[in-house]
């Protein structure tokens, strides 16, 4: 039986790598550790869990950690993963990105411990860029164009030190846009099935959405997908490589509402509000997942229409 130690445990992937291990019938023990308060759920079969809340800005509460669970896998997550946030907040955004990154791999680093972590990154390293340079491979260059992205190159390049400087045993994704049942609706396409659901319970056929630019075209990826993902890299990646984790395919928001808007049978207009169109933003990001196909053999198996379906569903039943 494997031990799996997740930071950000409270978050919207840690509870779904949960099910993956559990539906995959993994044998796994848990460690999940957070800020903010969790609870270990459901019992499972296959998988046994724990938590603890500490604080990783505590580099002593780490290290305790680390040594009293001794885990095989490190699945970090932990981060202040809002663009919007990061440019309301530049200095609180990089702090806890980079911060709980280097005192968690430091913690590695000097504990002795043959743990594998995987360090969870961002497509939006990858910055604006010409379509005729897109799909988006791991050579193309990173322009960070926000203080979240700049971040996660930060801790990228950290990674990279840390494995090939220090043999810390790491693994680094370039995570692209993930959506899927149980998002907060800090997120675009949460917030869109939200209110969607709010019109449609409320006994109404139409509405209107406050929005930011919805030309913008993002590469969405099921999050049950991404979990899959995860675990393959855990196991299987290559040290101080690094993965995209996208779908390889691209649309814009306006298509995603759309689409959200014909499965729920509710007609929306838009309305444009200045306050959600940040500083500087990406126009496209779509990448390619041929890297880690070649080496792993993930793909994705969940559609857009399956994800938007089951994000509706989930919000329809929150509100009730």
């Amino acid at each position: 039986m494997k031990k799996f130690l997740i930071t950000g445990f409270s978050g919207f992937v840690g509870r779904h790598f949960v099910e993956y291990l559990e539906n995959s019938k993994i044998s796994a023990q848990i460690l999940g550790i957070d800020l903010a308060e969790s609870s270990t759920g459901r019992s499972y079969a296959y998988v046994s869990q724990q938590f603890k809340q500490i604080d990783l800005l505590c580099e002593q509460e780490i290290e305790r950690v680390l040594l009293e669970f001794q885990p095989d896998y490190v699945l970090h997550l932990a981060s202040c993963s809002s663009v919007a946030f990061s440019w309301k907040n530049p200095v609180l955004s990089f702090h806890n990105n980079m911060n709980i990154f280097l005192n968690l791999v430091e913690a590695i680093r000097n504990s002795g411990l043959k743990t594998r972590m995987l360090s969870v990154g961002s497509s939006e390293a990858y910055g604006n860029i010409n379509r005729d340079h897109l799909p988006l491979v791991e050579e193309s260059p990173l322009d960070p164009v926000s203080p979240y992205a700049a971040a996660r190159v930060s801790q990228e390049m950290m990674s990279k030190v840390y494995a090939e400087a220090y043999g810390v045993d790491l693994v680094i994704t370039r995570s692209f846009n993930h959506i899927g049942p149980g998002q907060k609706d800090i997120f675009v396409i949460s917030s869109f099935a939200k209110q969607i659901m709010e019109i449609k319970n409320n006994g109404r056929k139409e509405g209107v959405l406050a929005t930011g630019d919805l030309e913008i075209m993002r590469d969405f990826l099921d999050v049950r997908d991404v979990v899959k993902a995860y675990y393959l890299l855990l196991t299987k990646g290559t040290k101080g490589r690094v993965y995209n984790v996208c779908s390889g395919t691209g649309c814009t928001l306006r298509e995603v509402l759309d689409e959200m808007a014909a499965i729920a049978g509710i007609e929306i207009r838009t309305r444009l509000n200045p306050a959600l169109v940040r500083p500087s933003d990406n126009k496209v990001i779509i990448g390619s997942n041929k890297r880690i196909y070649e080496e792993l053999g993930w793909s994705p198996t969940i559609t857009r229409q399956q994800s938007l379906e089951d994000i509706l569903n989930y919000w329809g039943g929150e509100l009730v």
